[in-house]
């Protein structure tokens, strides 16, 4: 760590930072202590940290932090001589304490000292309920006394809070971390750019090389007797001077090529070390969740434990902010809807404590975080009978999902198995989120489940944001990349496998065939050339949901430090940044979610270009087209099997702000938008509609999850010619306003 530099710091900041890592160590070590009461280590740990804080309090003159770890130490003190044993009721009280001087460290009238009278009080009835604990507990142990490391007993009324200094850090600003690695990736880029300067040099080598061959030809078929001493000599000359450049350039090109590979080895360096301040453990960012899960399990009436796993895995910082909110609401959930009661568990023959499992793991260049309990598991029927239930699949409809897919509606806003609304759930919020988080990082998430054995869910995200390994390939002429991630194969294809079933080209891969589109024609970049008998096939998407997309050629794999595209541009179709290639020469990061919702728009509307040109039947009479915007998958297919099923030729567009670039690109003939969506909701979609000159006159139904008047009056306020609840897929109310709105669905 690099050291730490407080002289601007007040006193009472510094026993705020020394407070955070004390008051995580007792956490930590009295959730072990309800475990096993005996582990002396834990109790150690515990008794030192308190003493910590104690004399870390007093030297700052905050009484009540002094009174409340003076009596939790005196506690782990009899708890070490073995006259007392840590129960729960001891474990609540001092957890309670932690709780005490957590709020004294962060409050931010810590300086002034305003609440220091109202901490007393809190303070005296708190240590006063560890006395009485104490005293109840005080009958002699038959076992013999924990052993006490003798410099427990050093008092530490002098001791200072600061860090030691074999473990110091710097506080700098997030601002500044990014702006180190952005200089550190540059420099990278710049030290490669001596690579090719030394393959020009090198190919320079090989000319001079020719050209001494050249001369040395002329000399030998140049008669003797026509070259007159002048001329013998310039031609000596001339050789003699070749052999000195060629000399000269050798040892060059040799010192250029060392101090390339010195260069680049060091701006690796710098680079990764860059990269690794931005990296923290797992465990960093888990702190609260053990303390979370046992107070949420017990206020239910459940016993729970979390167990964490792979806590040192290195995740970057700004990934593990993002997953405290998701990784809260799938602890939550397990809790409340998946772990059963101690009764429950009893009869199911199950331990009566729950476990929930929380891992982190580095595989296949991704960040791996699964989330699993021991519990009921989900029953995929309750699933099925909800969502009809809510309006969200006709019983037909409902009855032909898989289980898999029927586990995709619980990441639908506002769906909810419970009946009732509690504190901790029932209101239908909490995986949206998970998977909006997973989505906004260009991961993905997966559940699975076993009734009566336990339900997991698997998040796949990036190792970091700052970098991403990318295959190269050209399209156009251009260079694009497509991040590892996101690529389920990337190989050639012979163009005699390609085939044409129901009018479009296929090829089969693992036993299902595989739709071809061209990455010309999803850029709008030209006509695509390819030559020869293969084809440079690119699958993406999942193994249940795979798109072939053809591109011109492959060039190879790249690091590339990701660099944002200017906010004031907006969102570019089917593109999430940029980055700078090994000659300076910039090239665009596509974004694969995006290409994948583009190639399902273009499957769903029967518009897929062929890449073996073929005679192609006119179709009689134009389709009236419809744009559905929705930020739920689920919802969005619903809507588009519907209205395909009735002869609409059907967009999809997965938020506002998408939906808003299909309409200035494509000419529709209705909207369908949700309400409530990320980046730009409904509401402010039909505003923009209205105050388009070109588009103002289009008819638009705007969709919501309940029949809320307030919705209704925004939207139509805001300009939609219809609103209807989604509820109304299960009747023909949405087909009927379609009709009214444009008619039929054949012009």
């Amino acid at each position: 760590m690099i050291g730490e530099d407080f002289s601007q710091s007040s006193m009472r900041d510094l026993f705020a930072i020394e407070s955070e890592g004390q008051t995580q160590a007792l956490t930590v070590g009295l959730l072990a202590l309800e475990q096993d009461p005996r582990r002396a280590d834990q109790l150690e740990a515990c008794m030192r940290a308190a003493h910590s804080l104690k004399g870390a309090a007093r030297i700052v003159e905050i009484l009540p932090g002094v009174t409340v770890a003076h009596a939790m130490e005196d506690l782990f003190v009899a708890a070490q001589a073995g006259k007392l044993v840590l129960d729960q009721p001891k474990i609540d009280r001092l957890l309670q304490c932690v709780d005490l001087l957590t709020a004294i460290a962060k409050s931010p009238e810590l300086e002034s000292g305003s609440q220091d009278a109202a901490w007393q009080a809190d303070a005296d009835r708190l240590s006063a309920a560890l006395i009485e604990s104490a005293s109840l507990g005080e009958q002699p142990q038959a076992h013999a006394p924990l052993p006490i490391a003798p410099e427990a007993a050093i008092e530490a009324d002098a001791a200072k809070p600061e860090p030691e200094a074999r473990d110091r850090a710097l506080r700098v600003s997030a601002e500044n971390l990014n702006r180190l690695l952005d200089l550190a990736g540059e420099s990278l880029v710049e030290s490669r750019r001596l690579r090719p300067f030394g393959q020009s040099l090198a190919r320079l080598k090989r000319l001079q090389r020719e050209a001494a061959a050249a001369v040395d030809t002329l000399h030998i078929a140049l008669p003797v007797q026509l070259l007159d001493d002048r001329a013998r000599r310039a031609l000596a000359d001339a050789q003699q001077r070749i052999f000195e450049c060629r000399t000269h350039l050798s040892e060059r090109l040799g010192e250029l090529e060392a101090s390339e590979h010195s260069a680049t080895t060091l701006a690796h360096r710098l680079y990764d070390q860059a990269l690794m301040v931005r990296m923290r453990p797992f465990a960093d960012g888990m702190t609260a969740f053990p303390r979370m899960v046992r107070d949420i399990a017990r206020s239910l009436g459940k016993q729970a434990r979390l167990e964490i796993v792979g806590d040192r895995t290195q995740v970057d910082r700004d990934i593990l902010e993002k997953l405290d909110a998701p990784l809260g609401h799938l602890l939550r959930n397990a809790i409340d809807h998946g772990l059963e009661t101690p009764d429950e568990r009893i009869a199911a023959g199950k331990p009566v404590e729950s476990t929930i499992r929380l891992e982190a793991f580095h595989h296949a260049g991704l960040l791996q975080i699964a989330v699993s309990d021991d519990g009921r598991g989900i029953d995929p029927e309750r699933i099925r009978r909800t969502a009809i239930a809510r309006g969200l699949a006709k019983e037909e409809m409902a009855a032909k999902l898989s289980e898999s897919e029927l586990l995709e509606f619980l990441f639908l806003p506002g769906f909810t198995m419970k009946g009732d609304v509690t504190e901790i759930s029932g209101r239908g919020v909490g995986l949206d989120v998970v998977h909006d988080m997973i989505r906004q990082v260009g991961g993905r998430v997966r559940i699975t489940s076993q009734l009566g054995v336990g339900t997991g869910f698997k998040l796949e995200l990036p190792l970091t944001l700052s970098v991403v390994r990318a295959l190269l390939v050209e399209i156009g002429g251009e260079p694009y990349a497509f991040p590892f991630a996101h690529i389920v194969r990337a190989t050639m294809l012979s163009k005699d496998k390609v085939s044409l079933l129901e009018g479009r080209q296929h090829f089969s891969f693992d036993g299902q065939q595989v739709g071809l589109v061209t990455a010309h024609q999803i850029l709008g970049c030209g006509e695509p050339n390819h030559e020869g008998d293969e084809l440079s096939l690119i699958l993406l998407g999942n193994p249940n949901n795979v798109y072939g997309l053809v591109v011109d050629r492959f060039l190879g794999a790249r690091e590339l430090v990701v660099q944002p595209l200017d906010p004031r541009i907006g969102k570019i179709k089917d593109i999430s940044a940029a980055a700078i290639m090994e000659d300076g020469s910039p090239l665009l990061i596509v974004d694969v979610e995006d290409m994948i919702r583009s190639m399902e728009k273009l499957s769903s509307g029967d518009r897929l270009a062929k890449v073996r040109r073929e005679a192609a039947c006119e179709k009689v009479g134009r389709r009236k087209r419809i744009l559905v915007v929705d930020d739920s998958f689920t919802v969005r297919e619903l809507q588009r099997k519907l209205l395909d099923h009735h002869g609409y030729e059907v967009d999809v567009a997965v938020d506002g702000m998408d939906g808003w670039n299909a309409l200035r690109n494509g000419n529709f003939d209705l909207i369908i938008s949700d309400i409530d969506m990320p980046r730009m909701d409904g509401i402010e979609l039909v505003v923009r509609i209205r105050q388009d000159a070109r588009l103002k006159a289009l008819p638009v139904m705007v969709l919501s999850y309940q029949d809320r008047e307030e919705d209704r009056r925004r939207g139509l306020e805001a300009g939609a010619d219809y609103y209807l609840t989604k509820g109304s897929f299960q009747s023909d109310k949405l087909i009927e306003a379609v009709v009214d709105l444009i008619g039929e669905a054949v012009a």
